[in-house]
């Protein structure tokens, strides 16, 4: 190869003659004229290469808050925080000056002696030992950089030391060097540029390696993070300590040099230790405070799938990643405190089963708290997981889970709207066959008539009714609800649970229209059944769940978000019976031990489903409605015989699993608040009472012995009514 040197050697000074040549031709100087054919033809190239640069907006870190302005996370694609010069202070412009380019504002666009100086060393070298770039000229390079983003292939072009780009580049920097100020192109240049360790801009690198705003760097420290940049990766003070403190002593010989120093200045800069305060790179929801992981990747997904942040999917995801955004939400801390200590409490990460719990207030659907029991994270050994099991799928949830008996209200809601009295009865008896019912697009049979699956029990065998509502919904008898969506159609039924907010499962899955889906059978999101009850407890004005407050931009800008969106489903008189029935299932039916502390009124619904594999408790005050969820998020766990949160249980049931939760949850959350109570109507007691039947047990179940309370038995569904039963007829209490 030796042989071969000399010609190697006079390319590489013919090409760095050919720059200089282009250099000088371009900045119109009268020298051109005598550089000959070469600086002729590579002028006449240059003045067809494009001059204006498309500088993106810099992305910077997002920051959610909640509602009372307590950080959540921050969430970047670049840790950057863009600042104006005053607020960088001077110490580091004058630092990155004289280390990078000491004559910056004394040349234009280049520094000429610099090209020159530049093409003998390599020249004389071989290689390309010295560079040339301004300020200016690595400005326009890291704008190249910053349009790449994340593609590895484009950033090493935007990287690539040939010809071309050193021309592009030129032209580029002599464009802005007539449209900018020298500050404003430094104040640029130190916005965008990468200091190492995900830290872009100064302000980004002053908060990383040394925990405080550019503005406040000290002499050394300035010295320091102004050395990094022409290496991040040698010159990284964490991993090199020692090679970070010989380049910062260099940076600091070179502020003596321009002045910008005093000999005592420099030595006393020099003598001060690295004195790092690092602060490692924390991005995203998984650094969110503690149980605030699932809300914050909610709202990411709210952001990004809600058209009101762009027209289309890229729109939404460019909105995000460019960041620089303050999003308020509705997060109550305290509320989410309660929550989170509550599912953590009473059931352990290790457990086989989990908890999840979201609260939200009546009449403005802001939700207040979303607490699950596993942590947010990818760690599968601590029991971590991201899928959120309060929403549904598309939000970053789960498929969500049967619902049980909490479904219940929904099907007599739509019984009084479709003019049922509060006091309809029907016969209830210990178990039916499915009957014939209406849907919305026809008629459902029973094709299993005569079979054990084509039949519906009640909990107990001695449940046998007359039954009315409200003690029908007390003791969550089965074969009452069944022949009351007999009644009317389950067309109607649907229609509820659409206008409610349970559009279709949480998988994205379609409801059925079958008679099973009364007793809770499809499943949904602890989110969207909190928001059912909510719905009730604003008597009948339903609204759509709410996240995000406000939002502003790295302008300070505001940025549109999603109109709260409520509307009446149903009439003040429907919501306020069920209210008054479900304040029953708490005063004397299978949710009657989970008064709160304070005694106020409280209203709500036990749901336990097949084999107990999940189990719910839905209840609500006059302002605040709680869903809470207890099961195994995955495959399904019988919770018979199992230990959960320390206390062994038999079997569990919506009163006595999730229940306590609940409770927890709500006592923390309410206290200290004022009490509304809720608009109640008088029902009249029946007119005989049922046949043997009961009043509920601790387990949720009912027990023989009840207090007589009569009823009129009602006659036959006079609508038929929907397909498949589309689960079996096991309780769902």
């Amino acid at each position: 190869m030796a042989p071969n040197r000399p010609i190697s050697s006079g390319l590489k000074f013919i090409g760095f003659s050919t720059l200089s040549g282009v250099l000088l031709a371009g900045m119109a100087l009268p020298a051109a004229g005598a550089l000959g054919l070469t600086a002729k033809s590579g002028a006449e190239s240059f003045e067809e290469v494009p001059d204006e640069l498309r500088t993106p907006p810099l992305s910077q870190a997002s920051h959610i808050y909640d509602a009372q302005g307590g950080l959540i996370a921050t969430v970047y694609g670049r840790f950057r925080t863009v600042l104006t010069a005053e607020d960088m202070g001077t110490v580091i412009r004058q630092a990155q000056v004289d280390i990078e380019d000491a004559r910056f504002y004394e040349h234009g666009a280049v520094d000429l002696k610099g090209v020159l100086r530049a093409a003998s060393k390599n020249a004389e070298s071989g290689s390309a030992v010295q560079g040339a770039s301004t300020l200016t000229q690595q400005y326009v390079k890291n704008v190249h950089v910053e349009q790449a983003g994340d593609d590895r292939e484009a950033v090493l072009a935007a990287q690539r030391k040939t010809l071309g780009r050193k021309i592009q580049e030129l032209k580029y920097a002599i464009k802005l060097e007539e449209e900018l100020t020298k500050d404003q192109i430094l104040t640029n240049y130190l916005n965008i540029t990468y200091y190492g360790n995900q830290a872009y801009g100064i302000e980004a690198a002053a908060q990383r390696y040394f925990s405080k705003r550019a503005k406040e760097l000290t002499v050394p420290e300035a010295a320091l993070l102004a050395g990094l940049v022409q290496n991040p990766s040698q010159y990284d003070p964490k991993l090199h300590p020692q090679a970070a403190q010989k380049r910062r002593d260099v940076v600091i010989d070179k502020m003596l040099e321009r002045g910008h120093l005093t000999a005592a200045q420099a030595a006393e800069a020099k003598a001060a230790p690295v004195g790092l305060r690092y602060q490692a790179p924390r991005n995203g929801c998984i650094t969110a405070q503690a149980g605030m992981g699932f809300f914050c990747d909610y709202v990411r997904q709210l952001v990004q799938q809600d058209p009101v942040f762009g027209a289309n999917a890229a729109d939404r995801k460019r909105l995000w990643d460019l960041g620089g955004l303050d999003i308020r939400t509705t997060l109550d801390p305290k509320k989410q405190a309660a929550a989170q200590k509550a599912v953590t409490t009473k059931v352990r990460v290790s457990d086989k089963v989990s908890a999840a719990a979201t609260m939200i207030e009546p009449g403005t659907g802001k939700i207040l708290a979303m607490a699950q029991t596993r942590p947010y994270g990818l760690d599968k050994a601590k029991n971590e997981t991201v899928v959120n099991l309060n929403v549904d799928a598309a939000m970053g949830g789960g498929n969500g889970f049967q619902p049980g008996s909490t479904f219940k209200p929904i099907v007599a809601a739509a019984a009084l709207e479709a003019g049922l009295p509060a006091t309809q009865s029907f016969t209830s008896p210990p178990r039916l066959e499915w009957p014939t019912m209406t849907t919305c697009a026809g008629t459902w049979k029973n094709q299993a008539k005569g079979k054990k699956e084509g039949s519906v029990p009640n909990d107990r065998s001695d449940e046998v009714g007359p039954y009315e509502l409200k003690q029908a919904m007390a003791l969550s008898v089965n074969t009452y609800f069944v022949q009351m969506e007999q009644e009317i159609g389950l067309c109607a039924v649907k229609q509820m649970a659409n206008k409610l907010g349970i559009k279709g499962r949480a998988s994205g899955a379609q409801l059925d229209e079958v008679p099973a889906m009364g007793l809770g059978t499809q499943e949904v999101a602890p989110m969207t059944m909190a928001n059912v009850y909510a719905t009730f407890a604003a008597r009948g004005t339903h609204c759509t769940p709410v996240a995000i407050e406000k939002i502003t931009n790295a302008e300070g800008k505001a940025v549109p978000v999603p109109e709260r969106k409520c509307s009446r489903v149903m009439s003040e008189e429907t919501a306020d019976v069920i209210n008054t029935v479900l304040l029953g299932v708490t005063e004397k039916g299978t949710g009657r031990e989970l008064g709160l502390e304070d005694d106020r009124q409280i209203a709500g619904k036990t749901g336990t489903t097949d084999q107990k594999k999940s189990a719910w408790f839905t209840g609500y005050t006059a302002d605040l409605a709680t869903a809470v969820w207890l099961g195994s998020p995955v495959g399904g766990v019988p919770m018979q015989n199992i230990t959960i949160g320390g206390k062994f249980h038999g079997e569990v049931y919506g009163s006595s699993g999730p229940g306590p939760i609940w409770k927890m949850a709500m006592d923390l959350a309410v206290e200290g608040t004022p009490e509304r109570e809720f608009e109640t109507v008088h029902i009249p007691d029946p007119v005989r009472p049922p046949g043997p039947s009961a009043s509920p047990s601790a387990s949720g179940s009912a027990s023989p012995g009840a207090p007589a309370t009569p009823g009129a038995p009602a006659s036959p569904g006079t609508r038929p009514g929907a397909p498949s039963p589309g689960g079996s007829g096991a309780p769902r209490r």
